[in-house]
């Protein structure tokens, strides 16, 4: 009974969250959707922007602490959507809705767990963080919140993962480059051609391999996905700007890589930030053994999440598939979050960190 209760919470409340638009930055109106909701399990909520936590009650600092966190935000609906994104239609056992898979089912399945977690004593203490901002790691998102936390020693970070552990994800840097040259008349072969600096440093781009390579994440990878450069057909083009994408793996940090790329490239570069970097916990964790012995298999994720600004182990499960996160009439079963609410418990009620 207390299992069907739960569900039915949790599929309500993703019915309302669906159904107030949330997209990055914006996420207020959700915030306090959730805020009430928790204040009406009987919990005192704390709240930093559009960030809501809670914490068990009878905090012990004696006791290591779980973080179960997910983010409110979504992403903007795309155009190719042939349903009303934030109509939480169920059919069968499908509710639709944007944020419903991405991360609305991981949201309010890890908040039912931390109802039945606080429920009775364990040996450590639990906190439930609904973070903001996540989709565009947000300066105002969880960020904000952790210095606001106690000591956490491990946290479940409830992105889709069809419930298996993600062990390790990659992490990002973007990197914008300008390529200098010297304006001059095309008809007179005047000038020096910026986008001809720019491509030798592409061609590098295009073909460098770094060396260590991750059983779990694969390579490091690096892609130029923008580029612009001319006013007119008949300028030799005096600069060229490109964008640098660059998913790292766990064997290399964001700041080495940028500072490698500068000592190759002849083009000017300046990092975004260095901030999301890659993310692994062993697979010898007391909680990721639990995994597996339930059944559950490691893996390493390409997409990135708040994991990346955590600084203490942590790992992705939750419910859904991620090849359905910013696609069009995206979804979620509810016998997923069924299944999510079963597996959370069994894995962390009365386990030890």
């Amino acid at each position: 009974m207390i299992q069907t209760d739960y569900l039915h919470d949790a599929v309500s409340l993703l019915q309302q969250l669906i159904a107030t638009p949330s997209v990055s930055r914006d996420e207020a109106k959700a915030a306090d959707i959730l805020e009430k909701t928790i204040n009406g399990y009987g919990y005192a909520v704390n709240r930093e922007g559009n960030n809501v936590w809670v914490m068990s009650d009878n905090f012990n600092s004696e006791k290591p602490t779980l973080l179960l966190n997910a983010h409110i935000d979504t992403v903007k609906p795309t155009t190719s959507w042939t349903r009303d994104p934030f109509s939480p239609d169920i059919e069968g056992d499908v509710l639709y809705g944007l944020g419903s898979n991405d991360c609305g089912g991981g949201l309010v399945s890890l908040l039912q767990t931390f109802r039945h977690l606080t429920s009775h004593e364990q040996s450590y203490n639990v906190i439930y963080l609904a973070s903001a901002e996540e989709e565009v790691s947000g300066v105002n998102g969880i960020r904000k919140v952790l210095p606001l936390l106690p000591k956490i020693e491990v946290a479940v970070v409830g992105e889709p993962t069809g419930m298996q552990p993600a062990i390790a994800e990659k992490g990002l840097m973007v990197v914008d480059a300008i390529a200098k040259g010297l304006s001059g008349h095309a008809a007179r072969g005047e000038g020096v051609n910026a986008i001809y600096g720019a491509l030798d440093d592409i061609v590098w781009l295009r073909n460098y391999r770094f060396d260590k390579v991750s059983d779990l994440l694969g390579a490091t990878l690096m892609n130029v996905t923008i580029i612009n450069a001319g006013t007119q057909h008949n300028v030799i083009p005096d600069e060229c700007r490109f964008t640098i994408d660059i998913r790292t793996n766990e064997y290399y940090k964001n700041e080495d890589v940028f500072e490698f790329l500068c000592s190759q490239l002849k083009s000017t570069l300046k990092a975004r930030s260095f901030y999301l970097s890659s993310s692994f916990i062993s697979i010898d964790n007391s909680l990721i053994r639990r995994c597996m012995a339930m059944g559950m298999k490691p893996f390493g994720s390409p997409t990135l999440s708040d994991q990346a600004l955590m600084c203490f182990p942590s790992f992705k499960l939750g419910p859904g598939d991620s090849s359905r996160s910013h696609s069009a009439n995206e979804f979620i079963r509810i016998s997923e979050i069924a299944d999510a609410i079963d597996r959370y418990i069994r894995l962390l009620d009365g386990c030890e960190l």
